[in-house]
């Protein structure tokens, strides 16, 4: 892709981004993944844990959350401390609570930036369907978030369980659908709100299908992989981290929704196993 626009680095400076996300065991998927792929992508990772969880490559089998007093605690003295945030990765809060906390800590980023991108990785379950929230409704969290962010990442089940009329971009991802190909679509809503990216410019051609023009309902821009085989746990979070690590180097949108979705596949065809079942995505690339 090209070279990064609206952000300069000095020499030896990275562009950090601040990750709220649950911890998996594995190492699979959660901040783990999420810490790897901003790395892999250019940028430094802020890693704030918001739920610890009982957790293998395949299920969840439990998940206790982390106080949100100390979550907000922990991104405050990042903040008060002279880090400088540059995009914000939402992954699992684990409840309301938690979910407040983080909304506050973007509301106040936001005062000093606000332009600042934040990546919402809409999680409601497992790929197998366990529970990761500690509350009745697992979507009562996303309502709370969703208004704050730039961008959401669902699969197709998630995009079909909540309104995200509220978020100004969607990415809709196709690997739960069956056939030979993976369709992901990115929506652009029309009322852009002050949040949104500053630049996205117009679909191009390429070495990916020419996009659906924009309008409501249908998407502004659709890529188109090859389905790979096997499963895999933390391709999700691994695309939504890359999103946000490119868009912390100051890249526009659709030019990290691109950069992300190619690295992700790369990570997943060089994918490996720690045990039966789902394989781990290779996001250290050069391993």
């Amino acid at each position: 892709m090209g070279a990064p626009t609206g952000r300069q680095f000095p020499h030896h400076a990275r562009p950090a981004v601040l990750v709220f996300a649950g911890l998996d065991p594995s190492g699979g998927a959660g901040i783990a993944a999420d810490i790897e792929a901003i790395s892999a992508n250019g940028a430094h990772a802020l890693p704030i844990v918001t739920a610890l969880t009982v957790q293998d490559q395949n299920r969840v089998h439990g998940l206790q959350c982390v106080d949100a007093a100390l979550i907000e605690r922990q991104a405050r003295a990042l903040v008060d401390g002279g880090v400088a945030i540059h995009a914000v990765k939402l992954g699992v809060p684990g409840n309301a609570a938690n979910a407040h906390a983080i909304a506050r800590v973007i509301t106040h980023l936001r005062k000093r930036d606000p332009q600042l991108p934040v990546v919402l990785d809409p999680v409601l379950a497992s790929g197998a369907g366990d529970a990761l929230s500690q509350d009745e409704y697992a979507t009562k969290w996303l309502h709370i978030l969703l208004p704050l962010a730039t961008i959401a990442t669902p699969n197709e089940p998630e995009s079909l369980a909540a309104d995200y009329s509220a978020v100004p971009h969607l990415l809709v991802t196709g690997g739960h659908s069956d056939g030979p190909t993976i369709l992901n679509q990115w929506h652009a809503r029309l009322h852009a709100c002050d949040h949104a990216p500053a630049r996205a410019p117009a679909p191009r051609l390429g070495s990916v299908p020419a996009s659906v023009p924009a309008s409501p309902g249908a998407p502004k821009r659709t890529w188109s992989w090859p389905r790979l085989p096997g499963s895999f746990h933390g391709s999700g979070c691994t695309l939504a981290a890359s999103i946000a690590a490119a868009l912390a180097r100051g890249l526009p949108l659709e030019d990290a929704l691109m950069q992300a979705q190619t690295y992700t596949h790369r990570t997943l065809s060089k994918a490996y196993a720690i045990g039966a079942g789902q394989l781990i995505p290779r996001r250290a690339l050069h391993t």
